[in-house]
């Protein structure tokens, strides 16, 4: 008989969960902040279609993800079955780093594999936080979310640290970056590692009780008719969000046109993550204590300002980027988590993964347009608009959420 997890504390599965992401993010980060310059090298000759390849090579990876979201979360509440979702969708990270291996051949091969690592995500993501939400007592659920993010940010912090070193090897003093496709492959073949280490910690993890209930024989059907009316706000607000939200690959090209050279971008890009993992748990925690809608509102605030001065940056004003790209990572700390707690607090139990999933359907969804929209603004309207664009859809989507959205009553534990 399965022992029940304790659920008044960061517990075993929590913390299992939490080095599953920390191992998974150290090798995707090994490859992450690298994508935008391999397509660079691989566009040298047409360069004026690189911001437009990188928009429609990460929306159609995200987008592929969102929709699978939602349905491995009904299936999850279908089976009560959190663990063995979870595994599979981690197992094909795995294969996309496998699959990195053939991007030598063109950047096509570069998208086939950030569709499989997103395939991957669309089928753990649900059945992942569903499995956190009910590992822990509602009363923590920030704070656990928190310390998962932490350990996602702390691999990327490594990961990164990984990709600096191995690439100075790499590095063309000329031009600043790697114009040699054999430092990729070493990365690639490096990444495979820690992501099979992550997939092996899953294995012990404990079905929650909630979820090891027998299956239901009319299981709820996704729709938004029956959605609690808090849900609908955030919802609709966290996709005009993500509207103006576009990859973080904008971030890392917008630096690199500042004037800085890869090397000092991905100092920058470490220092984003190891701000996350240093502040996600203690924001978690203070979200259980004075409300979810605060804490987020105060994410989005940050994020608007921190986009809009993105946009303004110039070759003259360059080094203000590092203060931005900490901020950046406070940004994350402030929201990521947090709405997931949020969701999990407002879900019905029977639709708790469900839920999970239609949110991270919502903000799959918005970042394709969102991706493609920012890859021409890039190239045809100038660097700026895109930041500015997604400052002022954060603006909005803070409005919705401070006007219309009522903070469920804290209740004592």
């Amino acid at each position: 008989m399965k022992q029940p997890v304790a659920k008044n504390r960061i517990n075993k599965n929590i913390i299992l969960v939490g080095f599953t992401s920390f191992f998974t993010d150290i090798s995707s980060e090994m490859i992450y902040p690298l994508i935008q310059a391999f397509v660079s090298l691989v566009l040298s000759s047409t360069s004026v279609m690189i911001a437009p390849v990188l928009g429609i090579m990460e929306g159609i990876a995200e987008a592929s993800a969102s929709l699978l979201k939602v349905y491995s979360g009904h299936i999850a509440d279908k089976f009560h079955k959190r663990k063995p979702l979870t595994i599979i969708g981690y197992s094909f990270s795995g294969i996309s780093k496998a699959l990195l291996l053939l991007a030598v051949f063109g950047w096509g091969f570069v998208l086939i594999s950030r569709f499989t690592d997103r395939i991957g995500k669309g089928i753990r993501t649900a059945p992942r936080d569903a499995l956190i939400a009910e590992s822990v007592d509602h009363s923590i659920q920030g704070k656990a979310f928190g310390f998962h993010r932490a350990m996602d940010y702390l691999g990327a912090v490594i990961g990164v640290a990984v990709c600096y070193f191995i690439s100075l090897a790499f590095m063309d003093e000329k031009t600043g970056t790697i114009t040699d496709f054999s430092g990729f492959s070493i990365l690639f073949l490096i990444s495979l590692v820690p992501a099979l280490m992550g997939v092996v910690l899953l294995f012990f993890v404990t079905e929650p009780q909630r979820a090891g209930r027998p299956i239901l024989k009319n299981p709820s059907t996704i729709t938004f008719s029956g959605l609690d009316q808090r849900l609908k706000i955030f919802f609709s607000a966290v996709f005009i969000f993500t509207l103006g939200n576009s990859s973080n690959q904008f971030l890392l090209l917008k630096s690199m046109n500042s004037g800085f050279s890869l090397s000092e971008v991905l100092l920058m890009y470490m220092a984003f993550n190891f701000s996350t993992a240093i502040v996600s748990t203690p924001l978690g925690a203070l979200s259980d204590k004075i409300g979810r809608k605060k804490v987020i509102l105060s994410g989005y605030a940050l994020y608007s300002f921190i986009y809009i001065m993105f946009g303004f940056v110039s070759t003259e004003t360059k080094n203000y980027l590092w203060l931005f790209w900490i901020l950046y990572g406070f940004y994350y700390a402030l929201t990521e988590g947090i709405e997931k707690a949020l969701v999990a607090e407002i879900a019905p139990s029977e639709k708790k993964a469900t839920m999970m999933g239609l949110f991270s359907m919502i903000v799959g969804i918005g970042l394709l347009p969102a991706s493609v929209l920012a890859g021409l603004l890039y190239s045809f309207a100038g660097p700026a608009w895109p930041f500015l664009f997604g400052g002022g859809m954060s603006a909005v989507a803070f409005m919705i959420i401070a006007l219309f959205l009522k903070e469920q009553r804290r209740r004592d534990t």
